[in-house]
């Protein structure tokens, strides 16, 4: 049943290390551009309150494969941006990146809004009696502990994050979910098998990413 695994002629491993890479990449991305979103949402500029507010709503409730598409043909095909050189496969992963960054960015931007409404208005009102200007007062009283409190849902982020890299197929990335329907075009007899395999390789990605966050989301919880 699971003979093909045995044939070389999938590179399953490369696949996963794609998946893995697009995580990774994605995640510290979306973490920096989520964390400038909650800034913008909560900032007191009104302009930018509007943006912030306007692009979470609009990209949150966009399919993902129209976002990462759209990079693809907006950005690559139409406008010829494309972030450094390399072949169309560094390309295509590149504007994967992007378009997993601008969707999961609004999900870590919500994640950390919530956060930020956890923390005291004592203690903001505090620093800025102190002569604290709101940006200080955001990156060292307001964001240190908004992260500490939104550990669990930040690593829901990501769990999610890791299987929503399969979307980056659609614009030809070769991660794991391009080369399972490869396998399925090719091995039809090994069906089950072949989803069996997969299956475990994100089970594998995804169940420590879990059980880890949620270790350190016990450990750095904000007592009150």
């Amino acid at each position: 049943m699971f003979d093909f695994l045995d044939s070389g002629q999938y590179d399953l491993l490369g696949a996963f290390w794609v998946t893995v890479r697009l995580t990774v990449y994605s995640a510290i991305g979306s973490l920096i551009w989520g964390t400038l979103l909650a800034g913008m949402r909560v900032g007191p500029i009104p302009l930018m309150r509007a943006f912030g507010t306007g692009y979470v709503n609009v990209v949150r409730n966009t399919p993902l494969t129209i976002v990462v598409v759209g990079c693809s043909l907006g950005l690559h095909q139409t406008l010829q941006i494309t972030f450094g050189g390399g072949d169309s496969a560094d390309i295509g992963f590149r504007m994967a990146v992007l378009g997993l960054v601008a969707y999961t960015g609004t999900f870590v931007c919500e994640a950390l809004r919530s956060g930020i409404n956890t923390v005291p208005m004592g203690q903001a009102e505090a620093a800025r009696a102190l002569g604290l200007g709101f940006f200080q007062v955001l990156t060292l009283i307001i964001l240190p502990q908004a992260f500490r409190s939104v550990v669990a849902p930040l690593a829901n982020v990501l769990i999610a994050l890791t299987k929503n890299t399969t979307v980056a197929s659609a614009i030809g990335v070769a991660e794991a979910s391009l080369l399972m329907k490869e396998m399925i075009e090719n091995e039809a007899n090994a069906l089950f098998a072949i989803f069996a395999v997969v299956a475990f390789g994100f089970m594998v990605l995804t169940l420590p990413t879990g059980l880890l966050l949620g270790w350190v989301a016990k450990r750095v919880a904000v007592k009150r």
